[in-house]
């Protein structure tokens, strides 16, 4: 049974908690705010609503969250970006109110939207207080959530009066040729980040390497793999490929294999079995152009992939990568001009679930059925 939450503005960016104690956990960004909802099988109640005042971009969770399903103490903490460029930390406690802590505004953050963000992978604490961001204004940046160097947050009449005390993240920035769409994390590292960018390039960067601050092409001294898209780099340089086209994860159960959709083609790479950075699979997704691209966490071998384009509805193709040459399965979610603005699989166990941000609604539905 598929599931509805209306969230009262359309929604724009929804990211599941795939941490263990927060993995029926979803995060929901509409126009004004961004919703934390706890999802069963049968229901979605909220659980807190942080009020942004600005359209969210990207979200993503921390470590430290954990679900009211599996602690009466639990923690909310999430990381948002905003259409100011802004960037938000949105905490809650069982015991305590909502707060907002805004930070990377102004001159010291980003001057495009932010596309992206995900916290620091790895085991340790570092999980938690680090959090990479990446925009149209070509910057790969990492913020410290926790600095030795404190500087003050400015007073601000629309968030809570609290977070003025808490110092502000200071910021590791690289600079890349082109404007970045996608940043990713694994769990087994907390060295490396995955940038994407529009053109068809996926870097696997060292952010705690340390070029040369005067090298332009820092990114250069921090990548460790290059990995290309041959046909979205052609169609981009001869001006054919849609902007914004492209969407990069990481696969939670394997460092080595990376999944993209550019334009119509997903690709898969696998880093043990290295072709000169081209992939080793592809295939067509949507003719007329895929958005998202998703990796299964708890079946890792299956993968999502939507398109935005209202001529198909809001549809989204699964792939088994068992059964990459035959036809993947359509889920129709919604009728045109209905579309998907974007999706994400829960990590609750079980029959996989796609939460979907179709319209004001998020719908949550099952891509099989019990054996």
């Amino acid at each position: 049974m598929d599931v509805r939450h209306n969230h009262g503005s359309d929604v724009l960016v929804v990211r599941a908690c795939h941490h263990d104690d927060g993995a029926d956990l979803l995060a929901i960004g509409g126009t004004q705010s961004v919703q934390i909802i706890l999802t069963t099988l049968t229901s979605a109640q909220v659980i807190a609503n942080f009020h942004i005042g600005t359209r969210i971009t990207a979200l993503a969770w921390s470590s430290v969250s954990t679900s009211p399903s599996q602690t009466d103490e639990w923690t909310i903490e999430v990381a948002a970006a905003g259409a100011d460029y802004g960037l938000y930390l949105l905490t809650k406690h069982y015991n305590q109110v909502e707060t907002v802590f805004p930070f990377g505004g102004g001159l010291s953050g980003h001057h495009g939207k932010v596309n992206d963000m995900t916290f620091c992978g790895g085991q340790s604490e570092d999980s938690s207080r680090y959090v990479a961001t990446v925009s149209d204004d070509k910057m790969f940046m990492v913020w410290d959530l926790n600095p030795s160097l404190s500087i003050p947050s400015p007073p601000s009449l629309d968030m809570d009066p609290s977070s003025s005390s808490r110092p502000q993240p200071t910021a590791y920035v690289i600079n890349f040729p082109h404007a970045l769409t996608t940043v990713c994390s694994h769990p087994s590292t907390s060295k490396e980040f995955l940038v994407a960018d529009a053109r068809g390039s996926i870097f696997l960067t060292d952010w705690r390497s340390d070029p040369d601050a005067n090298e332009q092409a820092s990114w250069r001294n921090a990548s460790i793999v290059e990995l290309v898209e041959p046909r979205a780099m052609a169609d981009a340089v001869c001006g054919r490929y849609v902007k914004w086209s492209s969407s990069v994860a990481w696969r939670r159960d394997s460092v080595d294999i990376i999944g993209a959709t550019y334009g119509s083609k997903f690709a898969l790479w696998d880093l043990s079995k290295l072709q000169g950075g081209k992939p080793n699979l592809t295939g067509t997704s949507f003719p007329e152009g895929g958005h998202r691209f998703r990796w299964c966490p708890t079946y890792p071998e299956y993968f999502a992939v939507s398109t935005n384009n209202p001529l198909k509805g809001a549809l989204i193709n699964v792939h088994n990568t068992a059964y990459l040459p035959t036809e993947p399965t359509a889920f129709v979610v919604g009728k045109r001009p209905l579309y998907i603005r974007d999706f994400d699989f829960l990590a609750t166990k079980g029959i996989p679930r796609i939460a979907a941000a179709v319209g004001r609604e998020v719908v949550i539905f099952y891509i099989g059925v019990e054996s």
